[in-house]
């Protein structure tokens, strides 16, 4: 069983708290352009699997790639459910081509059931947070970067 999320990163980014020395008043830069990467994540909690892929943009087509990611990384003569949420490029046809697969979606409003999502807030909250990017190519090597950080440090493989 896999869960797949995709998470948006980029150059309007979250602000948190940080250590700072007390009395002083920590400056954040926050950025106005506009350029952003979406990681899609998926992670098999029995087999400690992970697959992970970056676009510059969400539809069924980035979603078919990351579903072949999982395909491939599902052992040989095996079967996989990839549990989703309900986002528009989720679609049931999307799993077609793949043999090995099945989607599952989550009931609406549900983030508390998939996973994925603590990864997401985990990765914001320590790793991605008060960063300023000046590029595309500067957000997917950070995010690279943090996922892979994540998969090697705090993921059991």
């Amino acid at each position: 069983m896999w869960f797949q999320d995709e998470a948006r990163f980029g150059q309007q980014n979250q602000t948190t708290r940080l250590w700072a020395k007390r009395g002083s008043r920590p400056r954040v830069v926050e950025q106005q352009q506009f350029d952003y990467g979406y990681l899609f994540g998926a992670v098999c909690p029995s087999s400690g699997k992970t697959e992970a892929l970056i676009t510059p943009l969400v539809n069924k087509d980035a979603m078919m790639l990351h579903l072949e990611l999982i395909s491939l990384a599902t052992e040989r003569d095996r079967h996989a459910v990839v549990i989703v949420d309900g986002a528009g490029w989720h679609t049931m046809d999307t799993a077609i081509p793949f043999s090995n697969l099945t989607l599952i979606k989550l009931p609406a409003y549900s983030p508390e059931l998939n996973p994925m999502e603590q990864v997401w807030q985990w990765l914001r909250q320590h790793c991605l947070s008060n960063r300023v990017f000046d590029c595309y190519e500067q957000i997917v090597e950070q995010v690279s970067r943090v996922w892979n950080t994540f998969i090697e440090g705090y993921w059991p493989s």
